[in-house]
């Protein structure tokens, strides 16, 4: 097989053997949440996010990532003082950790002896043969108030007594926004990264980084690096750019954000930094032999 058309395999989806796994599983911890007596009266909206729901995955890293969002509680912040007037306080009972408590018992009675409880974030369901691994996320509604308007997203705490936010909408809006200026070639970039980046760990030619990270770094590839005619090409201008953006600093070439636009790619609380998307960039060139 030549070089083109291993990398235009790479740019496909899941198979459909392994998308059927990820639907079934989805619709086994939907039903699980909905049979689930004690959330008769509490308002949930449940949904696929992450690279499964963004049809960016890849099936070295097909498990499926499900909010369960309580949206009868409300968390908000301003970006300064009187941004927001707040409604009436809640005075219900679903807290942070009754929430968690009552799903993690909703999981635990559809699949049991398959639940993973021990992280600080997701509640795990493993896989078996019909299923992948799933992770359910407990979430409540949150707002970011600015002068200009608000951001819409979730708020998770976790068991360690911290809490992230975050913006799945915003994520899957721009996801297909560039998609679609770049005429479907943005999703096969990102799944071709993800592929190459779990071929180069495997192989241990490189350490291994997350999903999601290569996802932002080819959303901060400009429209025009889509538009070559073979992948690659496209392939070469991507890692280009990456490369030469990620040279310097912060302040040096522009902030990257993540798909969401919602936060930028690199900061102190990431898990990734910038030295290991342009080492990443490097690799992956001398991995193909680009010249």
């Amino acid at each position: 097989m030549n070089l083109e058309d291993k990398l235009s395999g790479w740019t496909g989806p899941s198979s459909s053997t392994e998308q059927d796994k990820q639907d079934r599983t989805e619709r086994m911890i939907r039903q699980a949440i909905e049979s689930h007596e004690p959330f008769n009266n509490c308002s949930l909206k449940i949904y696929a996010k992450g690279s499964y729901a963004n049809n960016t995955n890849v099936r070295a890293d097909s498990d499926v990532d499900i909010a369960v969002e309580c949206t009868d509680v409300l968390y908000w912040e301003e970006s300064e003082k009187g941004s927001y007037t707040p409604g009436k306080p809640y005075e219900g009972v679903w807290t942070p950790s009754k929430l968690r408590a009552e799903i993690l018992s909703a999981m635990k009675a559809k699949f049991p002896g398959q639940v993973d409880s021990s992280g600080s974030t997701a509640i795990q369901i493993n896989s078996n043969s019909a299923r992948v691994d799933a992770d359910v996320v407990p979430c409540f509604s949150y707002q970011y108030h600015m002068s200009d308007g608000a951001r819409y997203g979730t708020k998770i705490f976790k068991t360690d007594g911290t809490s992230i936010v975050n913006y799945p909408n915003q994520q899957m809006e721009n996801g297909i926004a560039k998609n679609k200026r770049t005429g479907s070639a943005y999703k096969k970039g990102a799944r071709l990264l993800k592929r190459i980046e779990n071929a180069m760990a495997k192989d241990e030619t490189f350490r291994e980084l997350p999903s999601f990270f290569m996802e932002c770094l080819a959303y901060n590839c400009p429209d025009t690096v889509f538009s070559h005619s073979t992948w690659t090409e496209c392939l070469r201008a991507m890692l280009y750019h990456i490369w030469v953006s990620l040279q310097g600093d912060e302040l040096d070439s522009g902030r990257w954000v993540e798909v969401n636009e919602c936060f930028y790619l690199f900061h102190s609380g990431q898990k990734w930094t910038r030295e290991d998307g342009r080492e990443f960039s490097k690799v992956a060139w001398n991995y193909f032999g680009f010249k």
